[in-house]
């Protein structure tokens, strides 16, 4: 095969192994850039509803993951909202799910290169790799190396600090079937408790602007001693994750002639769930897509036609979802309060952890739903007083 027609892709996360994946096996010459291979990172590895049907394999290979059909919500006053998960998530290590899609590309004849790229020169067509150890030659070039890449300066302006969250975490042993989440007062983010098949992932992510990590893991550390999790001994990580602003992801490019990005690199994340693991492997299918059609160029207008109004829509809506407040108390102290006790919300919540239940007709849902929502929630807690005046009055 030419030169011209190889296709080198860097990065071997979810999306550069998928689009690896996709691409060898219609018989492209592709090479993959991956010095880790595969690595953990501090993030849940929660794989929703909506990604399994999209990508059966991840529910039918024989690897290690926990499913999970129980979610606990905490608010930051402290009130909690249990429910039943409507389709189970699969709980993965990232040290496992990118294991397992490295191996797909192999199988399907990519060639995987444990080294790091250094820099990529050139243009369409005649691209030049370079890594610590030699140089390689492509016609096409996929950058999938994580949000703060310096090889994105090679594409696109780098992302601003207003554009990314941070994480950490820890790795902590011990066994489950509930995830939890857990809102923190002032926090344009959440902590999370994700049990995986033999230990948990508990961390929390924040935007960058507003704080350090050091401030975060205080905060972490603070919540899972009251939780009862001990950290003294467990494997604590951090991490940096794209959370674009509606304006960056409208202006920022993805892809141009010769190249395209996916997945991180790219800044597809979800800014108010924090979910990438979707739109990673959703991305790596669209571009394998444009390019198995003779028309790479169209891999922008696929994503745009595709999820990215969906991702703008989230970007808008992040700051009041986190800071607003409604009826005179914070949005996250309403949802909680809703999820536990009104039906209609619980259905709800359900959907939108499946994934079937999307931003953009959200509102009209609650619109249509809200007097069953308000009178559920009236109704539970006039049974809660009642219940609790009668229990006073034994007392």
């Amino acid at each position: 095969m030419r030169k011209a027609d190889s296709i080198a892709i860097v990065g071997g996360g979810p999306a550069g192994a998928l689009a690896a994946s996709r691409l060898a096996e219609a018989g492209r010459k592709v090479s993959l850039f991956e010095e880790k291979l595969a690595w953990e990172k501090p993030c849940g590895g929660g794989i929703t509803n909506k990604a399994l049907v999209q990508f059966p394999f991840l529910a039918e290979a024989q690897a290690d993951r926990n499913w999970v059909c129980q979610c606990l919500l905490t608010s930051p006053s402290g009130n909690q909202a249990r429910f039943e998960l409507g389709q189970p998530i699969a709980i993965f290590s990232r040290r496992v799910l990118n294991g397992l899609i490295l191996e797909r590309a192999q199988a399907a004849g990519s060639a995987v290169h444990k080294e790091h790229v250094i820099a990529i020169e050139g243009s369409a067509g005649n691209w030049r790799l370079r890594t610590s150890a030699a140089q390689y030659e492509a016609g096409f070039v996929i950058l999938a190396a994580g949000a703060r890449s310096a090889l994105r300066a090679r594409f696109a302006l780098p992302f601003f600090p207003r554009d990314l969250m941070m994480t950490a975490g820890y790795y902590i042993p011990g066994e489950g079937q509930r995830m939890e989440i857990q809102f923190v007062a002032g926090l344009h983010g959440y902590i999370w408790i994700f049990p995986r098949t033999d230990h948990f992932s508990a961390g929390i992510c924040g935007r960058m602007t507003d704080g350090s990590t050091q401030a975060l893991r205080r905060t972490l550390d603070q919540a899972l001693t009251k939780l009862g999790l001990q950290t003294e001994n467990a494997r604590f990580y951090a991490h940096l994750l794209p959370s674009l602003t509606a304006r960056t992801l409208r202006s920022s490019p993805i892809g141009g002639n010769g190249w395209a990005m996916i997945g991180d690199s790219a800044g597809f994340v979800d800014p108010i769930t924090g979910e990438g693991l979707y739109y990673a492997l959703r991305s790596a299918e669209l571009v394998s897509e444009a390019l198995l059609a003779g028309k790479p160029e169209s891999y922008p207008a696929r994503a745009r036609s595709d999820f990215l109004p969906e991702l703008e829509l989230a970007a808008s809506m992040a700051g009041r979802f986190f800071n607003g407040r409604w009826s005179g108390r914070p949005i996250v102290e309403r949802m909680v309060e809703l999820t536990e006790h009104s039906e209609s919300f619980q259905a709800l919540m359900r959907d939108l952890f499946a994934g079937s239940q999307g931003y953009r007709d959200l509102r009209r849902r609650l619109y249509l739903a809200l007097p069953a929502m308000l009178a559920e929630s009236l109704a539970n807690a006039l049974c809660l007083k009642e219940s609790k005046m009668k229990k006073e009055s034994l007392a």
